[in-house]
């Protein structure tokens, strides 16, 4: 009875003209900065923060949390047409979503994609309004020891995105060389950067994504794809799944909602890694792993549900720990402190109808993004229609455009087209961007959590066995490698059989 008092109090203060209004801005605003490739929610958050400072903290943090949210919708929609992720967690979209645009099924991917969106902010509501103080307290038992090992899991299942586990190992390993590029946080020592001070802060996470599946992508198709042959005649039907896709994409959705649910509450981690984990994981429950990267529609719809899980539940430790997940929840966080509100445990007793009001809110928000994007998907989808000798000049400028806004670096452009060429021989070799990727994230937060683990333990390394969560963590580490080491031996096993039956005949 008292969650449906409390949502009565959220809806007279989030039903007011002022609150929709600035609903409706902020999740519109996300959708269109998600679509453009590497503008990001921080950047419009941070050009948008001092417009706060002239209305109210509720309608502030709603608008603002909008665009955070609302770019989760969007991000997927250029990866799954043109495989150039809108934001680091829509990465994963370019995987299977842009296969199925190449098969001419665009308007299933996207339609499949606001669903799974809208599902996987639904559920991480939910948590949000019943379990919020447990999970805050379940999160404060995270020490770096748990991070590491966390993380470290996260990486092996990186390594099965591939057909090979060794290649995909070789990737992460390769994204982990990469993050270390720049000035070491605890020392200041600059590292790797070969005498350009340009990369003293570290390569360009944009300009990685950017080069790895966007410019990557248009050298190995420029001369064997016609865009304008990919697309069909629109329809309303058309973007329909079938009853088979929809009995493979429920369940999918389900599980991506709940690993997003559980890596957004914890601080540090975010959408990025939780979509990158429920591909994994879709990808080892299924029957036939083959079909993903094929255009699997659970590759799409489980990553979908996770990223936009974990967006809400971020607000968990923001908004009752006033512990931000990452940059983007620290500028929302900074956006309450500016209103003289200091986010904590007393916060849903003090200001229930902040609190409430902002929980009714996303819900609204997420309800107005579906009413939105639906009718957009025949518009994106004609975007297929434009014929690719004119296309990809476009991409590339909006690429280069991208990429540039982040610092205002020439030097990041000249990256880009660097890191396209390798990902571009990358890819000849059948070596998977998407592990080097979500080693590039992991890279500099393993580094650091490994470290103040090494300085609080005084350096023992028994401290990752010591803590029960971390060690119950690396156990399921090592069973999983122990999986995916037996599980490739079976596979060279069978199709050596196969190779000698073939033969025989």
């Amino acid at each position: 009875m008292d969650v449906i008092a409390n949502l009565g109090i959220g809806l007279q203060a989030a039903l007011t003209p002022t609150m929709l209004w600035y609903c409706f801005i902020g999740v519109l605003l996300g959708t269109f900065i998600g679509v453009l490739p590497g503008i990001g929610p921080l950047a419009a958050i941070s050009l948008l923060l001092p417009i706060t400072y002239y209305i109210g903290a509720d309608v502030a943090i709603v608008m603002l949390a909008g665009v955070y949210y609302g770019a989760q919708y969007g991000g997927s929609t250029a990866a799954i047409l043109l495989r150039l992720p809108g934001t680091a967690s829509s990465a994963v979209a370019c995987l299977d979503g842009n296969p199925m645009a190449r098969n001419g099924r665009a308007g299933v991917a996207l339609f499949i994609t606001t669903i799974a969106s809208f599902a996987g902010a639904i559920t991480g509501l939910i948590i949000l309004i019943f379990f919020s103080p447990y999970i805050a307290k379940l999160g404060l038992k995270f020490g770096s020891a748990e991070y590491f090992a966390l993380m470290l899991l996260g990486l092996v299942a990186a390594c099965t995105f591939s057909d090979s586990p060794l290649k995909g190992g070789a990737m992460v390993v390769l994204g982990l060389l990469l993050s270390m590029v720049g000035t070491d946080v605890n020392t200041g020592v600059i590292r790797y950067t070969f005498g350009f001070s340009e990369l003293s802060s570290g390569l360009s996470l944009v300009a990685l994504a950017m080069g790895i599946f966007g410019v990557a992508d248009i050298i190995r198709n420029i001369n064997t794809i016609d865009t304008s042959q990919l697309s069909q005649r629109f329809t309303l039907r058309s973007m329909l799944p079938n009853r088979e896709e929809w009995r493979r994409s429920l369940p999918s959705m389900a599980r991506g909602s709940a690993i997003g649910s559980f890596f957004g509450t914890l601080p540090g981690t975010g959408a990025s890694i939780s979509s990158f984990m429920s591909y994994a994981t879709e990808k080892k429950l299924s029957r036939h792993p083959e079909r993903f990267g094929h255009g699997a529609i659970e590759g799409v719809a489980a990553p979908e549900a996770a990223n936009n899980a974990s967006a809400q539940t971020a607000f968990v430790p923001t908004l009752t720990l006033g512990i931000p997940g990452d940059i983007t929840m620290a500028l929302i966080l900074g956006a309450l402190i500016i209103h003289g509100i200091t986010p904590g445990p007393q916060l849903i007793t003090a200001q229930p109808e902040l609190f409430w009001g902002l929980i009714v809110s996303f819900i609204i928000g997420n309800i107005l993004l579906v009413v939105f994007n639906i009718p957009m998907i025949g518009l994106w989808v004609s975007m297929l229609k434009i014929p690719y000798r004119l296309l990809y000049p476009t991409i590339l400028v909006f690429i280069s455009v991208g990429v540039f806004s982040v610092s205002n670096s020439t030097f990041d452009i000249y990256t880009v087209v660097a890191i396209g060429v390798l990902g571009y021989l990358l890819s000849t070799l059948r070596f998977d961007p998407a592990p080097l990727l979500l080693g590039f994230i992991l890279g500099p937060l393993m580094e650091e959590h490994f470290r103040r683990a090494m300085l609080l333990s005084r350096g023992n390394l028994g401290t990752f066995i010591d803590r029960p969560i971390s060690f119950s963590i690396l156990i399921i580490t090592a069973l999983a490698i122990g999986f995916i080491m037996t599980s490739s031996v079976r596979r060279r096993l069978k199709a050596n059989k196969t190779d000698k039956a073939s033969h025989a005949n």
